[in-house]
């Protein structure tokens, strides 16, 4: 058993070019489900997200998604989750996602994801909470984000302990076998955020 029972898990709503993606996200959904860790995700039936909450509901998992309701006038909303919350913005999700997280996994995708990663690492340096970031590399993706961070650091725009705010796990077995000893964090108010 781990420490972790609620991992958020932020991911493409897209699949990428590259099929290790996908397969990353079954292998991730598949072995949280195996640990007992519940998913909490963003809600989509599509993409990463989906292939994702897929995975851990046919191993047995429990998935909590969290989606705004103009989202669903897309049709995009997973219908099969064990829970679905509906937010009225894009900000109470991710206050939602924060609240019900003993941690936070940042897997490949695009500009949302982007924007949830770093503002948990954001949230972090700012000392709202102190929950474990992982961000996990398949096939290289994550490395051009690590740069841009050591970028910022080395032009002055962020300390050297910003390395400190996120632990970079290079793909999906590693994190699982992370997410054995990894210890939920402290969490401030989500009214903080």
């Amino acid at each position: 058993m781990t420490a972790i029972h609620s991992l958020a898990v932020f991911c493409g709503s897209r699949v990428g070019v590259n099929p290790v993606y996908a397969e990353a996200g079954r292998m991730l959904g598949t072995g949280m489900a195996a640990a007992g860790v519940r998913l909490v995700y963003g809600g989509g039936r599509i993409g990463i997200m989906g292939v994702v909450a897929d995975a851990v509901l046919n191993a047995g998992g429990t998935v909590l998604g969290v989606i705004p309701e103009f989202l669903t006038q897309y049709e995009v909303a997973h219908q099969n989750v064990t829970q679905m919350v509906m937010t009225d913005s894009m900000h109470s999700r991710k206050q939602q996602l924060y609240e019900q997280s003993d941690a936070f996994l940042i897997m490949p995708g695009g500009l949302g994801t982007f924007d949830e990663a770093f503002e948990i690492i954001t949230w972090r340096q700012l000392r709202l909470h102190d929950k474990p970031i992982l961000l996990c590399d398949v096939a290289g993706w994550a490395r051009p984000l690590v740069a841009t961070i050591e970028h910022a650091i080395d032009q002055g725009f962020a300390a050297p302990t910003c390395r400190n705010l996120f632990e970079v796990v290079d793909g999906v077995p590693a994190v699982l076998e992370r997410l054995k000893t990894l210890e939920p964090g402290a969490g401030g108010p989500a009214s903080r955020l």
